[in-house]
């Protein structure tokens, strides 16, 4: 026979245990829909041509919306540590990478990014450098290229796209690849301006955007366009990103009129999305 005495009390525990997990229940919803309502901490890997444009970008993004990124640089290509390639093969923490299409072709090849998650962001020029107070070369038309090239005492270029480009391409299309090739250098993850800037190299070719935030040198202009080479800056998300929503939203973010006046300002051109049909 049940003592009458305890009723009342373990009416109350009832009471207050059935409270306690109404309270945790909310607590739970609550916390459950501010993670999915604020956006997570992404990790972008972006290489040089896109830099400049996406510290801007990262700026507006995380006051637009709350969220916070952790910016990391590295190359499109080549066998540098610091290359983006080499960096999702060590499964860095990446959610975003930002890189020369051709890079990210092959990165979706080796299915390093997740399946249709591929957005063009901005066009990038090749352009031509020298030391800052140095005359300006000639580089108005191919044969006057072609005579800057010869006379130069020392050129230099990257080791990704636009080098690649310059190194393979270009110099046999002049016709002077022998000359210049001997006196020439591949730059590997340092910026080709600063090689200029330090006088390591009479000219530089790189990719404007990435010219553009180097002191100490003189931006000559851009190859001319039956030389030049464009080349599309573009981001992916990574396959093995746990927060794949996010990084979408960001890529999306990016690829809106929203960024296209500090891609414009980096000196690249904004790839301007095509309506569907």
């Amino acid at each position: 026979m049940h003592d009458s005495r305890f009723r009342p009390a373990m009416r109350l525990s009832r009471r207050g245990g059935l409270r306690f997990a109404l309270l945790l229940g909310l607590a739970t919803l609550s916390a459950t829909a501010d993670a999915q309502a604020k956006p997570r901490e992404l990790h972008v890997i972006t290489s040089g041509g896109f830099t400049a444009a996406f510290e801007a970008l990262a700026k507006q993004y995380e006051r637009d919306t709350g969220g916070h990124i952790v910016t990391e640089h590295g190359p499109s290509m080549g066998d540098t540590p610091q290359a983006i390639p080499n960096r999702l093969a060590r499964r860095e923490a990446a959610d975003v990478v930002i890189l020369a299409r051709g890079g990210l072709d092959k990165l979706a090849a080796a299915k390093a990014i997740t399946p249709g998650t591929e957005v063009d962001l901005g066009l990038s020029k090749i352009a031509v450098a020298v030391k800052a107070g140095a005359p300006a070369p000639d580089i108005a038309t191919p044969e006057a290229v072609r005579r800057t090239l010869v006379n130069a005492k020392s050129v230099a270029w990257s080791d990704s796209a636009s080098g690649i480009y310059i190194q393979s391409v270009m110099l046999d299309r002049l016709g002077i690849a022998d000359q210049v090739r001997r006196k020439g250098r591949m730059i590997p993850a340092t910026p080709v301006g600063k090689i200029v800037a330090d006088g390591d190299a009479e000219i530089g070719f790189q990719q404007l955007s990435e010219l553009k935030p180097v002191k100490g040198i003189r931006i000559v202009g851009l190859l001319p366009d039956s030389l030049q080479k464009v080349t599309p800056f573009s981001a992916g998300i990574v396959a093995y990103s746990p927060h794949q929503a996010d990084a979408r939203a960001l890529i999306a973010y990016l690829a809106s009129p929203k960024a296209h006046r500090q891609i414009r300002d980096s000196g690249l051109e904004p790839v301007v999305a095509k309506a569907k049909p």
